[in-house]
């Protein structure tokens, strides 16, 4: 179903006069969830929206919803898409989201094959350091596969989709859903028996590092039934040529006892990634316009004093922004602020692709080996 914008944004000029120029008109197709972008006509940026048919929404799929938005509303990292803001109407409801044009890992590598190993590296490394900063935040996404893992137009990747995440109360929480995709589910969802949320999306990425470094699934079958008895044994096949330590790290991860899997801080220090050079931590800036109308002279950073001129620059006022209190993600000034908060940091480098910076010489390691490489004697000796 196409759906013409200018629609849209009539929808959105009745909520705010502010919003009235957010999207260009252009056609783009619904069931799309990452279409084709739209510019934001305040700031030029290219957007994304997902529109969703409130009327088709039941129950369960409502309580879906809820749980995405609240999870992409708490996650701010680089090698995750942003949620900038959502736009509701009588019979639909709009999230506009940041941009990916770069294309899907999945049909990156089913047109062009098996990454390198340190394309891989560099792959593997964002998308475990979006997983790390998910789990800290206590965020479980279920759904990791390379069909949800995007490119940016610069190469930066983006964990996406987080239409079967949930949030739990500490990582000891049990889940009793079977979510996401079978080839890449643990062996506990097939059990159908209660599951802890962080080894699940461990699994599902040692599934992806299979896929990327030979281009083939670990587990495949033709019938659900044999998929299934294949993933709960466990059994895999490496071709030789794959490097010992992705080896090593894939088969810590693909273990089907949930508890003697690697965990997400092991897989950060394994011997196949010490090379990367890359930020696994980030520090989040708070999503919240109100501070810059609020802030003493000198209390705001340089990014939020970027921000707050820009903001000017448009006509948005410090009254406009504490007009707009409460209303979270929902309102156009916090989605205005997004983009732009997200543009600045972007130009102070914080969506830098990793490099591989060489071997990293463990030093301990060699020196043992060079012990046991050497070839012990005695000798008889007088003291005088």
């Amino acid at each position: 179903m196409l759906i013409w914008l200018s629609g849209f944004t009539r929808i959105l000029r009745r909520k705010h006069y502010l919003i009235q120029s957010h999207v260009t008109q252009c056609f783009w197709n619904e069931d799309s969830i990452y279409p084709t972008s739209v510019s934001h006509l305040l700031t030029s940026d290219k957007v994304a929206i997902k529109v969703l048919d409130k009327t088709r929404l039941n129950v369960q799929t409502q309580k879906l919803l809820s749980r995405e938005i609240s999870c992409m509303e708490a996650l701010q990292h680089a090698n995750i898409v942003r949620l900038y803001e959502v736009v509701e109407s009588h019979s639909r409801l709009y999230l506009v989201l940041e941009y990916a044009g770069g294309g899907d890992l999945h049909t990156h590598i089913c047109s062009e094959g098996r990454l390198s190993e340190p394309v891989a590296k560099i792959t593997f490394a964002q998308i475990l350091s979006a997983i790390k900063h998910m789990h800290a935040k206590n965020i479980i996404h279920r759904d990791l596969k390379a069909e949800n893992v995007l490119y940016a137009c610069n190469g930066c990747v983006k964990v996406a989709d987080f239409g079967f995440s949930t949030m739990v109360t500490n990582s000891s929480d049990t889940l009793d859903t079977f979510c996401g995709s079978p080839s890449y589910a643990a062996p506990e969802l097939f059990r159908d028996e209660c599951y802890l949320g962080p080894p699940v999306d461990v699994w599902a990425m040692g599934v992806l590092l299979f896929f990327m470094v030979t281009g083939t699934m670990p587990f495949r079958a033709d019938t659900m039934g044999k998929l299934r008895r294949a993933v709960i044994e466990g059994v895999f096949t490496l071709p030789p040529w794959v490097p010992g330590p992705c080896q090593r790290l894939i088969r810590g991860v693909l273990k089907p006892v949930p508890a003697e899997r690697y965990a997400v801080d092991q897989m950060v220090g394994c011997d196949w990634l010490l090379p990367v050079d890359y930020p696994w931590t980030v520090s989040p800036v708070p999503l919240n316009p109100l501070r810059l109308a609020d802030a003493e002279p000198g209390e705001l950073s340089d990014e939020e004093e970027e921000i707050k001129a820009l903001l000017q620059e448009l006509g948005v006022t410090m009254e406009h922004i504490r007009n707009n209190q409460g209303k979270g993600i929902r309102s156009p000034i916090s989605g205005l602020y997004s983009i732009l908060l997200h543009r600045a940091q972007k130009g102070r480098g914080a969506e830098t692709v990793p490099v591989v910076r060489g071997l990293v010489r463990d030093h301990k390691r060699e020196g043992l080996r060079a012990y046991k490489g050497l070839i012990h004697s005695s000798k008889l000796c007088a003291l005088q």
